[in-house]
């Protein structure tokens, strides 16, 4: 029987509750190393500490308990003064952040987590009694301090970052960095050159019962907006027993002018409340993306400090309201640029210093609503990215050929970085080197139906730029026909619509284009690109417009537009199409994937890429 049968729910509040506050203590952290004498940050992280363990010591879970009363002792002290914190103190500190964060990822297996390294808790010992204790110089376990250690080793050796990336990612024990206590010290290991020895992965025991599932499924609401929803429900019952009765007036051949004014006004009143409960429905999903932002100052934090550089990331927006499963989406690319933002983005110490810069790299996060999409942006100060650097990289690896590469313009070189395999990190100069991983960014960020920018300046520092809908519940859509039948396009990527005169289409190496607004633009039949025959001219285009490609879509009429749901195709999943969803008339309407019916057609993306401005 599992430790913690019977006490499933508690668990699961437990972890909800002391996951933010550990979160909120990693931040505090951070800051408290610029202000190490701020009395607030001290009692805040006290009592995050004390929390912890109280809620750790009613569910028994006596290893979590023990850490945290360590680490609540050294921060009563220091608060009262008895103490005064050091470089080395707070290396202790981050190490017991750390090993905390593992036990919550047992925890949420219904594990009960491995008591803390002896290392660590002779650390804390150590520190509380006043003495020093240096964790990169610790005389034995040195595979274990390296293991729980988030900052650099004299030796070079630094923190388990793919271990603190899954953490970060709310995934099981097995990816996080915890050595178990039977791991051995090799006997000719010297103690100031520390390797890490992972001990091979156990075969899984019986299945433990799930406690947390991989996605959270829970939300917190707050109750004035329920009150909402509650309030335009029972105003929409109102309004459908005055139709009922309108209804039957009807039907007893009560038509007259009055009856009908009343059933419009009804209809009209229906609509509007209907909207409106849609709105407050569509609250109830929305969460501060704070939630999200404040798990990376810790980790850009010790990243930096394990590259030797002086970084501080600022936070701003965190009120910023997204669709909670975005948010959660979201986390893996903004992970990726983060990191890439303090490895690849920030100079070093020595080039900073000899371009003039202050010492002190800052990283920006922040995050705005705009209109109706969340726009979230990356900002480094750092060296920048060289467009024909990127350029020559991307011929050197095959991926585009040279005659492609010398078309680019620097805009279109910087979105290379996107693509599948590209990477500079071999590249010696003094490029950036993002790229590992941008292709994996940009498509998790297409899955959201947002677009992915990036803007740089050499010696100035880049900016990524993402553009979010709203929500993911609702999509506003423009419906378009292909002969007869409807489609629905994201509304996110349309930036006009224009009649198409057939004389105004040129061909441009085998190509049909338009100039529009001095800009040479790849037309793209939609009937062609959903494999449908091509009956007539096309009468109207739609000027699309995605992270790297503009082009103009052929259609044979549009509809309107629309806020759809999207319901997906039980079993099937059609190439290019995103779902479907139903028109006012009641007739299914496909929702189109243009970003994969763009990449079902290469043709189709290097048009629109290779495009010069008419001068």
């Amino acid at each position: 029987m599992s430790h913690f049968a019977g006490m499933e729910e508690l668990l699961h509040d437990f972890l909800t509750e002391a996951g933010e506050l550990l979160s909120d203590v990693d931040n505090k952290l951070v800051e408290l190393e610029k202000r190490p004498g701020d009395k607030s940050l001290l009692n805040d992280i006290f009592r995050g500490f004390h929390t912890i363990k109280g809620g750790a010591g009613f569910l028994n879970v006596n290893e979590l308990v023990e850490l945290c009363h360590r680490t609540e002792n050294l921060f009563d002290k220091l608060r009262t003064a008895e103490l005064t914190l050091t470089p080395d103190m707070m290396d202790v500190i981050m190490a017991a952040t750390g090993v905390v964060r593992d036990m919550f990822g047992h925890l949420s297996q219904a594990q009960v987590p491995p008591p803390a390294e002896k290392v660590l808790l002779e650390a804390l010992d150590t520190v509380i009694a006043g003495g020093h204790y240096n964790l990169h110089a610790a005389p034995t376990r040195p595979e274990a301090t390296a293991a729980i250690l988030a900052t650099p080793a004299a030796s070079g050796d630094g923190p388990d970052w793919d271990g603190m990336y899954h953490s970060l990612l709310g995934e099981p024990p097995a990816a996080v960095h915890h050595i178990p206590p039977a791991t051995a010290l090799t006997a000719a290991q010297p103690a100031t050159h520390p390797e890490i020895h992972h001990p091979p992965a156990a075969k899984p025991a019986a299945a433990p019962q799930q406690i947390v599932a991989a996605r959270e499924t829970t939300i917190r609401v707050d109750t004035t907006r329920l009150d909402q929803v509650l309030t335009y429900t029972g105003e929409i019952g109102l309004t459908k027993n005055r139709l009922t009765s309108l209804r039957a007036d009807i039907l007893a051949g009560k038509q007259d002018a009055s009856t009908l004014k009343a059933l419009d006004e009804a209809v009209s009143q229906l609509d509007l409340l209907v909207s409106d409960l849609q709105s407050a429905v569509m609250k109830t999903r929305m969460q501060p993306i704070g939630r999200l932002f404040q798990k990376y100052p810790r980790l850009a934090r010790d990243l930096a400090r394990q590259l030797g550089k002086d970084v501080e990331l600022l936070l701003s927006g965190e009120d910023t309201e997204l669709d909670k499963t975005m948010i959660e989406d979201l986390n893996d690319p903004l992970v990726h640029l983060v990191r890439n933002a303090v490895d690849h983005g920030v100079d070093s110490p020595e080039e900073r210093a000899a371009a003039g810069k202050s010492l002190k790299s800052v990283v920006r996060l922040s995050a705005a609503q705009v209109g109706d999409h969340i726009i979230i942006e990356i900002a480094d100060d750092g060296r920048g990215m060289r467009p024909d650097t990127i350029r020559h990289k991307a011929v050197e690896k095959g991926l585009i050929d040279l005659e492609m590469a010398n078309s680019l313009d620097d805009r279109q070189s910087l979105q290379l970085i996107f693509l599948p395999g590209f990477s500079t990190k071999d590249q010696i100069s003094d490029v950036s080197g993002r790229g590992v991983g941008m292709d994996v960014v940009k498509t998790n960020i297409g899955k959201l139906n947002g677009r992915i920018e990036i803007n740089s300046a050499v010696g100035m520092g880049t900016t990524i730029t993402i553009s979010l809908p709203l929500t993911l519940a609702i999509l506003p859509v423009l419906l378009v026909r292909v002969g007869e039948q409807p489609f629905a396009v994201p509304l996110s990527m349309v930036r006009e619509i224009t009649p198409i005169n057939p004389k105004d289409v040129k061909q441009v190496a085998g190509r049909a284009t338009m100039v529009v607004r001095e800009e040479v633009l790849p037309v793209r039949s939609l009937a062609s690109m959903i494999g449908w025959p091509e009956n007539t001219a096309p009468a109207f285009g739609v000027l699309m417009q995605s992270a790297d490609t503009n082009f103009v879509l052929a259609i044979d009429g549009f509809v309107g537009r629309d806020d759809v749901v999207i319901k997906p195709l039980l079993d099937i999943k059609p190439k290019g199409i995103a779902g479907a969803t139903l028109s006012g008339d009641g007739s299914v309407v496909l929702v189109l994937d243009m970003e994969e019916l763009l990449r079902m057609n290469p043709d189709s993306t290097r048009a629109a890429l290779f495009t010069h401005p008419v001068h």
